[in-house]
């Protein structure tokens, strides 16, 4: 069984934070030796784990037992490029859905080192293909990595969520597209298969949490920006009950509530199998952040620390949600990271 959450709260949107070493002085190739990490190396191969039993289909031990066995991208124009990079929006299969984004493939032969992004809570109604993450596209693609946005199921020209799941709330389908999203990019013969990482801010966050508890060899190295809580009912409570009060009686009424079905909860929200993650993780997060509240950040550390993950916080006084003043610094980190992790 995994890690046991500590308390059931709140349910909503989820997002998360980063980890490991220092900035990187400047731009370096990809192929570059490594530095020395703040981030332990890692541990021998232990043997498989035993699955958590499916009490629930909306859950994730479901998505540990799922296959994923990724597809093809198809380009659908050229947009943006640089004298760095070409941008490409393009899609991918997720299952039975179709699913956009953007691409981002640095000049040169490769092969690259690959980072999937998965974006924050957008409204869906003004989301457009790529949005939310476009410093970082830019900054990474610049660094040598291709770097593939999705667009999510029920955003841009994605697929609409299917009917009767409650995959919206669940982050459960932002997370099979975001799992599918990096098996497809693997697939590309510029990207380097065995180099690969995911990166989520804030709702993404949560995303990437759940795709590293689910999927624990899809990458190699995993980050979080101002993510939301690893408890699903912290961010249900946070979002959820005070703008969708129907929604959330009628998944009590269907589910219970945290405090009556615990186990259905506990089911759907990273904390509780952090013991699962087998790569790094690298968090950020700033004091001031007004919409996922520093004390989220805190707790998912300490407990990633119980579970034996390795990882690191940075902790950024003053910084808000959305990352201004100290982003600069926060990307040289993100960077030195996955230089080395994807050495």
């Amino acid at each position: 069984m995994g890690l046991k959450a500590m308390s059931a709260l709140a349910f909503s949107a989820v997002l998360l934070a980063g980890c490991g070493g220092e900035p990187a002085a400047s731009p370096s190739s990809r192929s570059a030796t490594p530095t020395a990490s703040a981030i332990p190396p890692a541990p021998s191969p232990s043997p498989s784990q035993t699955l958590p039993p499916v009490t629930d289909k909306v859950s994730l031990p479901q998505l540990m037992r799922e296959d994923f066995p990724g597809g093809e991208v198809k380009v659908l124009r050229e947009s943006g490029s640089t004298e760095a990079y070409r941008r490409f929006e393009v899609s991918y299969p997720s299952g039975p859905l179709t699913i956009t984004g953007v691409l981002f493939r640095p000049r040169g032969a490769g092969p690259f080192p690959g980072v999937v992004f998965a974006h924050g809570h957008i409204d869906t109604d003004i989301y457009v293909t790529g949005q939310g993450l476009r410093r970082e596209q830019d900054r990474l693609a610049r660094e040598g990595y291709v770097v593939l946005h999705t667009d999510y199921r029920g955003h841009a020209g994605s697929s609409p969520i299917p009917e009767g799941t409650e995959e919206d709330e669940s982050r459960l389908g932002y997370t099979r597209d975001t799992i599918n999203a990096v098996q497809a990019m693997k697939r590309l013969p510029y990207v380097d298969h065995d180099r690969t990482a995911l990166l989520g801010r804030s709702m993404g966050g949560g995303v990437v949490m759940n795709a590293l508890v689910a999927q624990p060899g899809l990458v190699r190295a995993g980050v979080t920006y101002a993510s939301v809580s690893s408890d699903i009912v912290d961010n249900i409570n946070r979002w959820a009950v005070p703008s969708r009060p129907e929604e959330v009686a009628r998944l009590y009424r269907q589910y219970g509530d945290p405090e009556t079905e615990p186990e259905f909860w506990d089911g759907l929200s990273a904390r509780t199998y952090f013991d699962h993650i087998e790569v790094p993780l690298q968090m950020h997060h700033g004091t001031n952040d007004e919409s996922c509240p520093i004390r989220w950040a805190y707790t998912t550390r300490d407990l990633l620390e119980s579970a034996g993950v390795r990882h690191r916080l940075w902790v950024y006084p003053g910084e808000q949600h959305a990352f201004g003043p100290q982003w600069d610094l926060s990307i040289r980190r993100v960077v030195g990271f996955l230089d080395r992790q994807l050495a």
